[in-house]
């Protein structure tokens, strides 16, 4: 059975403000850091920025895959299957599926919550990766452990198998129990980012679909002045028409002093390229990831491009750090609950083919360098 349980609770909203113009994401805007996890914030910020949802799918791809590995060979080979066929969160099979949103959900919101969900007997039999706004996390009497507990209505329910439930935090601050997100930092760079595209998409709606000013300028004449109201309204009633008139061609023809200018012409728009770039590079910074791994095509030399590609492999191992005692631990749950005493050992892929190159090469480079000390 369970112990989390997805809940809907109606919530009253506050009231805001609404004859404001705001852009589709206005939570950004109202950003306030607060110490609990802000979960809707970072949603619409991977919602509302691209490159931000693209960096975190990049990031739990290039992770890569793993392996477990123990003594008992007949014990791998349950362990094995189990990895390959346990079904996680009722439509997906596979611990790997099981990580990969858990380390989408400790990316996003700086903590992650799951459960090894057992049958009747307490054996595993799946993973369910908890939604954390039914998660609420207290410090135990001892001062150091965590508790979980569950909401349930507007009461708070502990878990009763804590032993089932894996908790990773990410760059916590000292002495919290959540962890920080990646995305710590982003609202208001994306904020300022969200009101230049706001902006430029209302520009160009504006330039797309033009505006005339057309303007009557009677003689100073008695006739003229007497019929300046009439033929304004004549000559508004022929320009709508001309107007209105779809793909068909039609002149337009007036008497008098008659001006037709388009609105906005002589404004230009602002160049966006300096300030969007601005705003990118203060989120790529915060990924991690290169740049043209999110297909922006900034000046990049072979050589900067491969150091790129080691700093992100040393973030990926730190990741790996954090994600490998969460799998292990399932792992030697499994295999306690068959009866075998050996423990698994988890193995990752290489990140990269480059990385097997660049292993080999350094393995050369040691030896080289180890016959050169032997003086062969």
């Amino acid at each position: 059975m369970g112990i989390f349980k997805k809940k809907n609770n109606a919530r009253v909203s506050a009231p805001a403000v609404q004859t404001k113009n705001r852009h589709p994401f206005g939570m950004i805007d109202g950003y306030v850091p607060l110490g609990a996890p802000q979960l809707r914030l970072y949603r619409a910020l991977r919602e509302a920025v691209p490159v931000i949802d693209a960096a975190i799918f990049k990031l739990v791809r290039l992770t890569g895959g793993f392996a477990a590995e123990c003594e008992n060979k007949a014990a791998e080979a349950e362990l094995s299957e189990f990895i390959r066929s346990v079904p996680v969160g009722g439509n997906r099979m596979g611990l790997s599926e099981f990580v990969s949103t858990y380390f989408e959900q400790l990316l996003t919101f700086g903590t992650a919550v799951g459960e090894i969900v057992t049958d009747t007997e307490g054996n595993p039999r799946a993973l369910f990766n908890a939604p954390l706004e039914n998660i609420e996390l207290k410090r135990h009497k001892n001062g150091f452990d965590v508790d979980i507990f569950v909401r349930d209505g507007a009461k708070l329910r502990k878990v009763s198998r804590p032993d089932m439930c894996l908790l990773s935090v990410l760059n916590p601050d000292p002495g919290a129990l959540t962890g920080n997100s990646m995305l710590k930092g982003l609202p208001f760079v994306s904020s300022v980012l969200l009101k230049i595209f706001d902006s430029i998409g209302a520009n160009w709606e504006r330039v797309g679909n033009l505006r005339f000013a057309v303007t009557y300028n009677p003689k100073n004449d008695a006739v003229d002045r007497a019929y300046a109201k009439d033929r304004a309204l004549q000559v508004a009633k022929e320009w709508s028409e001309a107007m209105q008139s779809g793909s068909e061609i039609r002149d337009f023809v007036a008497v008098g002093d008659v001006q037709i200018k388009v609105i906005g012409a002589d404004n230009q728009i602002l160049d966006s390229n300096v300030p969007v770039r601005q705003m990118l590079e203060q989120i790529v910074s915060k990924t991690g990831i290169p740049p043209f791994m999110l297909g922006l095509s900034w000046s990049s030399t072979e050589r900067m491009s491969s150091q790129q590609a080691d700093a992100l492999t040393s973030e990926l191992e730190a990741y790996r750090r954090i994600l490998t005692p969460v799998i292990a631990r399932i792992c030697n749950a499994f295999l306690r609950s068959r009866g075998y005493t050996c423990r698994a050992n988890i193995v990752w892929d290489n990140i990269t083919l480059q990385d097997e190159v660049e292993l080999s090469r350094a393995a050369l480079y040691r030896a080289q360098a180890e016959k050169i000390r032997r003086g062969e």
